[in-house]
């Protein structure tokens, strides 16, 4: 039911984009008079689900969930129409049309994209607001969840951040992605700075470490509140009550839920006496360790460890005039992020380009759980990224066509068409090789987590 779940989001997130994208080109092309002989969510080789003829635009659904597109009149597209092409100009062709009109045709899916994203980023920054921990408040330090990070630069749990690159991450959810840049790495450990080195190929460590290992890279050290006892835990009648937390073990003192992991597992099978603190008391409880050294019992997460007093979070409201420019830094901090997060897939010693997901890795991203604001963060995102490779210029992409036409521009004389149709074929290789790739990775890391 979660896989399902997911589909569904990752099936509706991008109808929604793809749909808005090539209405971004169809509404252009009509400003400018130009023709649009199909409009298609998703592609239709041989046949189509649903099609349906209004005026001079053939409206559908295809088969094909790969995308989708409009036909616009005397232009060379995937559809690899050259017959039209060798017939006199007419006035209602994209290739009649003046190249600034021609651009905008082309940007029009790009300009939709990023408004989308805009859009929804205020409407969710205004409904929902923003909740954050800041890196600041921290004050545990981080928990080393992947021995990976230890392994590589050295950082352990325990170790507060100071800052990566010189520059100090504001947020909790920002150390990852700052890690993945090679540089240096500055934390307080016991009282004292230590320097730890990033190396350059850290993206690709993490890559192939998340194939072996399903657990996150790190999390902030958090106390052990409890949240509730499985019903199958063999503590059920322990006497364990929500919200209580657990002090010590053994008449052993520890501050954070990571500090326990260890212990328990030199108590697997064995029963054990714990502090936990209730209403300003100490209070022993005996709890049995299973032979997985677990008690079966859920630690509190945030926000119920902020509203406890126990992890302070920052939660900024916004009011409607102030969440639209808020919303526009919003998309513009993440089409950035994304922008330099896609460098790194350039730089080949790196290693990034390993982490390279298709359909599954995106799905990945929603969650196993319908949620409306995961779902509209999420599918903001997707539509930045959608911008943003669109505009690569590559012949087959919006970006290709942009380029030939920038040059036409700056030049005054147009690429031959026999040239057009050579970088059209270049340039769906390049886009279908990246399909596999991208989508080989996917199922690469599926059948080593099945062998995990």
């Amino acid at each position: 039911m979660d896989t399902l779940i997911k589909i569904g989001q990752l099936l509706l997130s991008l109808s929604l984009l793809i749909v808005l994208h090539e209405l971004g080109h169809f509404i252009f092309a009509r400003i400018f008079k130009t023709r649009v002989e199909k409009f298609y969510l998703f592609f239709n080789p041989w046949f189509s689900l649903f099609k349906l003829k209004k005026g001079e635009t053939e409206y559908g659904i295809g088969w094909l969930p790969l995308g989708g597109y409009v036909k616009i009149s005397g232009m060379l597209d995937e559809s690899m129409d050259k017959e039209q092409l060798k017939q006199p100009p007419q006035p209602h062709e994209f290739r009649s049309k003046k190249s600034w009109q021609r651009l905008l045709i082309m940007l029009g899916g790009v300009i939709v994209n990023f408004i989308l994203a805009f859009v929804l980023y205020t409407i969710i920054l205004f409904g929902w607001g923003e909740t954050y921990l800041p890196v600041k408040n921290m004050t545990g330090g981080v928990w080393v969840t992947d021995s990976i990070l230890t392994a590589t630069i050295g950082l352990q749990t325990g170790d507060k951040i100071i800052s990566i690159n010189g520059e100090q991450p504001e947020r909790y959810n920002q150390i990852v992605r700052k890690l993945l840049k090679e540089g240096e790495l500055i934390v307080e450990r016991n009282g004292e700075r230590v320097s730890l080195q990033i190396p350059r190929n850290m993206p690709g460590i993490l890559s192939e470490n998340s194939i072996k290992s399903k657990k996150r890279l790190l999390s902030y050290r958090f106390p052990w509140v409890v949240d509730s006892v499985m019903s199958t835990s063999q503590n059920i009648s322990a006497g364990l009550q929500r919200f209580d937390k657990i002090v010590g073990v053994n008449g052993q003192e520890h501050l954070y839920f990571d500090e326990y992991m260890p212990i328990m597992d030199t108590l697997k099978g064995k029963e054990a006496i714990f502090q936990v603190q209730r209403g300003g008391q100490i209070v022993d409880i005996a709890l049995k360790i299973n032979n997985e050294g677990k008690v079966g019992v859920y630690p509190s997460q945030l926000p119920t460890l902020d509203s406890l007093g126990h992890i302070k979070l920052v939660e900024v409201k916004y009011g409607l005039f102030k969440s639209v420019p808020a919303g526009f830094k919003f998309a513009m901090t993440q089409l950035i992020d994304y922008i330099d997060d896609f460098k790194l897939i350039l730089d080949f010693k790196s290693g990034a380009h390993k982490g390279m997901g298709g359909f599954a890795a995106i799905g990945g991203l929603f969650p196993a759980t319908w949620d409306w604001l995961s779902f509209w963060e999420i599918t903001a995102f997707l539509s930045l990224m959608l911008a943003f490779l669109n505009v690569l210029p590559i012949p087959a992409l919006d970006g290709g066509h942009v380029m030939f036409l920038l040059f036409e521009m700056v030049t005054g004389r147009k690429p031959g068409e026999k040239f057009m149709e050579y970088a059209q074929i270049a340039g769906m290789a390049i886009l279908f090789f990246l399909l596999i790739y991208a989508n080989g990775n996917d199922i690469y890391r599926w059948i080593m987590g099945m062998k995990g």
